[in-house]
């Protein structure tokens, strides 16, 4: 019961979003979209930035969940796209308001999430430190979020399909390039350590 009454306030927040920018929208506005009580809407959500947390986290992680493999990142990332694309005013508000910061979380939260994933896998057997593991989907992660953010300023009209073809022309083996250098700099630092330690 209590995921159905989540569910609709989040419906009824995306629908205000068509009609008027976030700043302009209350939670009176919300619950009387919704037909319930203000007190429905605080048993729930603390606030307006409270239900717009809960909506990245369970509408939008759900699209990757099984996409986190080199075999499928492009798919997992398309459906990010997709996403974004189907909630197209709820993002745009986003995007144009002082909640930018939560879109900006939820899209990095997302495809990190994609990316460790797919470094951890071609990572396997290589003794390549977490740090380094990290470091590498991180910086997979400011660029592939930077692209999107650059797409949902234009007003996302360039055809999805095309970025990710183009990033996987720019990305393919590199992922795995870059796990061999960092495999081959941490077994140099562990005969290094050796030496030192038998000395």
């Amino acid at each position: 019961m209590a995921q159905i009454t989540k569910k609709a306030l989040a419906a009824s927040l995306k629908k205000l979003l068509r009609e008027k920018p976030l700043d302009k929208v209350t939670i009176i506005d919300i619950v009387e979209d919704c037909e319930v009580n203000r007190q429905t809407f605080y048993y729930h959500f603390q606030d307006i930035y409270d239900l717009i947390d809960w909506i990245f986290l369970t509408e939008a992680l759900v699209t990757i969940d099984d996409k986190k493999t080199y075999a499928t990142w492009q798919q997992g990332f398309l459906e990010i796209f997709q996403y974004v694309l189907a909630n197209h005013a709820f993002v745009s508000n986003m995007y144009h308001s002082v909640s930018r910061d939560q879109l900006e979380r939820y899209l990095y939260s997302v495809t990190y999430e994609l990316l460790i994933g797919v470094v951890e896998e071609q990572a396997a057997g290589m003794g390549v430190r977490d740090e380094d593991k990290k470091f590498i989907a991180d910086f997979y992660k400011f660029a592939f979020v930077g692209l999107m953010l650059d797409w949902i300023r234009q007003g996302m009209k360039e055809d999805p399909v095309k970025i990710i073809n183009r990033l996987g022309v720019l990305v393919q083996g590199d992922i795995a390039r870059a796990l061999e250098k960092y495999s081959m700099d941490y077994k140099s630092a562990c005969s290094k350590d050796d030496f030192l330690n038998n000395l």
